[in-house]
């Protein structure tokens, strides 16, 4: 890095000299001192201070040999032309000096700020984690403690709701941990696309099967059978779509459908995803796909890594998420993903 940073000073200061040296019929030695001094100023603010004060002494050099009575000589007649010279060489090293001691304080200010704002996501993080991971763990203990308590009869229907009771808390527990390890993937830059031959509307079915019961049926979705099937990372696809779905069915009062639909046209998959709630309002738009962002007085429960990791995943693939409330309320999640298709369903097992 230093070397290439040294080979970029050198040349640029040569260059200018060169265009200042040819012009020397119109400008003084005043000016070419003047359009140095800025090339190294410039260098300064974006280079490390080795390179920066190289190529300052070399414009110093270069001023006295090429621009400075007598020409090719390094000795110096006039007084005023000495005291150029040294002014020249004094200002042009404090400038380098004081522009690296400014950029570091910055850098360091820069990482003190980026410190305290991860400290305080991962506050948030573990705030939420502490209600999002405790609450399944105690209803997990609370339904075991309660099958092995001997000490009274339950029905067979009672064993049924506690086996129920410890398997939902027990997914939502996988849930949170797979959105860790998601965000993981995603902020470690690792993430690969598999891509393979798809069909959408089975996708939406498994993804829909994953939904807890109580929330599965308020799902509205009509299969396209014209849909063909498209090459995109499954596993990567429906973990978002899930994401988004799961999401409006937590922000949206209970009993109101969410619909979702898929569509195909021009090489981009869509897949929108309909609610009917009070939908995202104007100054949180920006701001709901941001990891560990929750909307204000959303309740409790959530991470706020969901929407996060659907956009992170969406991008993965080339496409983007759009979000808009609709006319009559709500809000409209539009999954778009650029995607090669094929109408032959012999293809999905290739």
């Amino acid at each position: 890095m230093v070397k290439r940073q040294l080979l970029i000073s050198v040349l640029l200061i040569l260059a200018t000299a060169s265009v200042a040296f040819a012009l020397k019929s119109y400008i003084d030695y005043q000016t070419a001192a003047l359009v140095l001094l800025l090339v190294v100023s410039i260098l300064a603010v974006s280079f490390d201070i080795l390179p920066v004060l190289i190529a300052a002494l070399l414009s110093g050099l270069i001023l006295n040999l090429f621009f400075l009575e007598p020409l090719y000589h390094y000795k110096i007649d006039d007084s005023e032309s000495i005291l150029l010279f040294f002014i020249y060489i004094v200002v042009a090293l404090v400038n380098t000096v004081l522009t690296n001691r400014l950029r570091r304080q910055e850098k360091k200010v820069r990482d003190r700020t980026e410190k305290e704002k991860m400290i305080k996501l991962y506050g948030t993080l573990f705030n939420s984690l502490s209600h999002e991971l405790k609450t399944p763990i105690a209803a997990i203990v609370g339904a075991v403690d309660t099958l092995k308590n001997t000490s009274f009869q339950l029905t067979s229907g009672q064993q049924a709701d506690m086996i129920s009771e410890i398997e939902t808390a027990a997914y939502r527990l996988e849930k949170q941990v797979e959105n860790l390890l998601n965000m993981s993937r995603l902020e470690a830059g690792n993430l690969k696309i598999r891509a393979d031959w798809t069909d959408i509307n089975e996708l939406i079915y498994r993804m829909t099967g994953k939904i807890p019961d109580k929330a599965r049926v308020r799902i509205d979705f009509a299969p396209d059978e014209n849909l063909p099937l498209v090459r995109v990372d499954e596993g990567l696809i429906e973990t978002a779509l899930y994401n988004v779905v799961h999401n409006s069915i937590r922000y949206t009062p209970a009993h109101t459908p969410v619909q979702v639909r898929g569509t195909y046209t021009e090489n981009l998959l869509s897949i929108s995803v309909i609610d009917h709630g009070n939908g995202i309002p104007a100054e949180h738009m920006d701001d709901i796909f941001r990891k560990f962002y929750r909307l204000p007085q959303s309740g409790t429960g959530g991470s706020g890594l969901g929407l996060s990791i659907a956009k992170g995943f969406v991008e993965a693939h080339g496409g983007r998420i759009l979000l808009e409330n609709g006319q009559n309320g709500g809000a409209h999640f539009t999954l778009q993903i650029p995607a090669a298709a094929s109408y032959l369903k012999n293809l999905k097992n290739e």
